[in-house]
């Protein structure tokens, strides 16, 4: 005997349920310098097992001979942890720099990277390194998966406010 279920049934079915979904809302100050480059920056979790997951690394993508990939290196800790391990650019990773005022990254639960999360201590980290200029890293611990939850820090002179949204 065959059984046909309706599409809408088997995504159902096949879908597992959702860890939770992540946002990061990432500010970069608008710095009153007279020699102004917008901040390479890396973001990642750092598991309490020194796992690293990648999530975000704006730089300069742009010229035929990568230049910008030559300057990776002083986002210090990322390129220890994990970057120089990384071909760049990354499907899905890696995007030019930004521009100062405040940018948002939104995950999902069901997501790449967030999907292989498992259940325990986090740290957020977010590092900013600008030619001409200074090099700052933030760190904001959460719990995954959790209830709703917002943490934060604040930067004083790469970064302003890094804020993490955690929703069940």
């Amino acid at each position: 005997m065959r059984i046909i279920l309706p599409a809408a049934l088997v995504g159902l079915i096949a879908t597992p349920a959702l860890a939770g979904d992540m946002a990061v809302k990432i500010q970069l100050p608008d710095l009153q310098v007279a020699e102004y480059h917008k901040p390479y920056v890396a973001v990642w979790i750092e598991g309490s097992d020194k796992s690293v997951t990648n999530l975000a690394v704006w730089y300069e993508v742009k010229g035929k001979e990568a230049k910008g990939n030559k300057w990776l290196k002083d986002l210090r800790q990322w390129w220890r942890k994990s970057g120089r391990e990384l071909a760049m650019p990354a499907d899905g990773l890696s995007s030019a720099t930004r521009a100062p005022g405040e940018h948002t990254l939104d995950f999902s639960g069901s997501n790449a990277p967030l999907k292989d999360l498992k259940p325990g201590q986090y740290t957020l980290v977010v590092e900013a390194a600008r030619e001409a200029g200074g090099r700052e890293v933030l760190k904001v611990p959460f719990t995954w998966p959790a209830a709703t939850a917002n943490a934060g820090a604040k930067g004083s002179t790469e970064l302003g406010a890094v804020t993490l949204a955690v929703k069940p």
